[in-house]
């Protein structure tokens, strides 16, 4: 592959972490090409020897200089359709590891719960002294790891939607944990999404793995085109667990923990190894992080709850407990039905709402109520959110947040959402009053 590229011109089309890694990689392996690199943002640009820029609001009409792009997870492939010809070779810095890595990969998907299983997988496999990197969406990009020796290692990646677009080789063992309408502000339909999501077994051979849910309808369709070895997670979810308890709170966390519990018997890792990991694993933050109590009140963080079947699942992990919910956000094109009859299933008493999405979930609550029992406030911003938590919430009842929609646009991404709740909750907790 690589050595086809050597009299081709070269883009890197993104700036972000991925387009970083990429020019680090291709520099060492190209030391002389002049690489191109274009990107939207053009406070990216850095004095980088022997780089084009092309940067500005006009950046995608590089594309048609080059012959080889490397795009980053980020930039939607739809956009790029009328700069693109046939002869040019789209790709990616996953599709470069996946082609160039001689170790084993697991590649672990799904539309949430991903990051929280891949985690486990890695410390599962660590502790049983395997040589074991955990890279992809969560953690370190991919490619200065083929400058390693890799043959005697094993990879755990996590693999967004994004990512997977480009692959033409599935992971040696795939974990799919489930899938439900999400990303289709960057994607052109739910079936594209399907469709990128797949490539992580649609290549496998028979000697593979294919850990997925068998509970989850739209999956067990799918897996039927996997030429693998398929083991259901699910099916095994009290075998699994049997003596072991678990740290992190959740209902659909266990599901995690058996897909990591079924990769560990593929390693044949002992029970008594991945049982010490799961019960000492206390998560990941801004995935129903306890934040603490504060007069009286108990936070949960789960900024990373960016779809609303994440926020129906955190409703009912707490079985009516969530007195406020704090959600809402960026609008990513998805229904809010099921949420809206989940928040007065489990009688939330009060809502606060970020625009333009919490509008849109007040609505759907007001379709099948016209006047319901909740208390709804538009928040302007995470401290006013806070504020208005600590005024509303009862004693001994839990504020969540658990936005059932992306963070772009108030936040500059989930991670500064989570922080900036957890930085007002802490601020005014301990604040007199």
């Amino acid at each position: 592959m690589l050595e086809e590229w050597e009299d081709k011109e070269i883009l890197i089309l993104g700036f972000g972490k991925e387009g970083k890694d990429a020019l680090n990689f291709l520099r060492k392996i190209f030391p002389k090409k002049i690489l191109g690199i274009a990107d939207e943002n053009e406070s990216v640009k850095k004095k980088i020897k022997k780089v084009r820029w092309h940067l500005g609001k006009d950046y995608l009409r590089a594309l048609k200089k080059y012959r080889i792009i490397v795009k980053s997870p980020g930039i939607p492939p739809k956009i790029l359709k009328k700069y693109i010809k046939k002869n040019q070779i789209l790709t990616s810095t996953t599709e470069i590891f996946f082609e160039n890595c001689r170790g084993k990969i697991i590649g672990i998907t799904g539309t949430k719960g991903k990051g929280t299983c891949a985690t486990l997988i890695y410390k599962i496999l660590k502790e049983a002294n395997f040589k074991v990197h955990l890279v992809g969406n969560i953690e370190k990009p991919p490619l200065k790891f083929l400058f390693l020796p890799t043959e005697d290692r094993i990879f755990v990646f996590e693999l967004s939607a994004q990512q997977l677009i480009f692959l033409k080789k599935s992971p040696q063992i795939a974990v799919f944990l489930n899938i439900f309408p999400a990303h289709l502000d960057f994607f052109e339909s739910f079936k594209d999404y399907v469709k990128a999501k797949m490539n992580i077994f649609l290549y496998q051979k028979e000697k593979d793995f294919l850990i997925y849910n068998s509970s989850d309808k739209i999956l067990k369709k799918l897996v039927k085109k996997a030429k693998s070895k398929k083991i259901a997670f699910d099916k095994n979810l009290k075998k699994n667990l049997k003596k072991i308890k678990p740290k992190i709170p959740a209902h659909h966390n266990l599901f995690n923990i058996s897909a990591a519990i079924e990769v560990a018997k593929i390693f044949k890792v002992p029970k008594k190894i991945y049982k010490k990991v799961i019960e000492n694993f206390e998560g990941l933050p801004h995935r129903l992080e306890f934040v603490g109590k504060f007069r009286g009140i108990n936070f949960y963080n789960d900024s990373l709850a960016t779809i609303p079947q994440a926020t129906i699942s955190d409703l009912k992990s707490f079985s009516g407990k969530v007195f406020t919910l704090i959600c809402g956000g960026f609008d990513s094109k998805v229904s809010f039905s099921q949420l809206a009859k989940e928040i007065l299933k489990n009688k939330v008493k009060c809502l606060i709402l970020f625009l333009p999405t919490g509008l849109k979930i007040w609505r759907e609550i007001l379709k099948i109520k016209k006047i319901p029992k909740i208390m709804s406030f538009f928040a302007k911003d995470m401290e006013e959110a806070v504020r208005l938590a600590f005024l509303v919430t009862k004693k001994n009842k839990i504020c969540l947040l658990s936005p059932a929609s992306p963070s772009f646009g108030n936040f500059r991404d989930y991670k500064e959402r989570g922080n900036l709740f957890k930085k007002f909750v802490k601020k005014y907790g301990t604040k007199k009053t």
